[in-house]
């Protein structure tokens, strides 16, 4: 028990005194970056996905 209450004040005081946690604006702004990118990345699979089916799609119709 003993251990574990060790553990848990060491924890805390990591999470309180030693790490830099980002501000309001940077938290923002890197959520923002993360959101662009990944709209960008599915703008590029659909993109991609629409092509391999319309090729797909036009080499069935040369063998049936």
């Amino acid at each position: 028990m003993k251990r574990i209450k060790l553990y848990l004040q060491e924890a805390y005081n990591e999470l309180v005194l030693k790490v830099s946690w980002p501000t309001k604006q940077e938290l923002t702004s890197s959520a923002i970056i993360v959101m662009v990118s990944s709209l960008i990345c599915a703008l590029i699979v659909f993109g991609m996905d629409y092509i391999f089916k319309n090729i797909v799609t036009f080499i069935y119709k040369l063998f049936i």
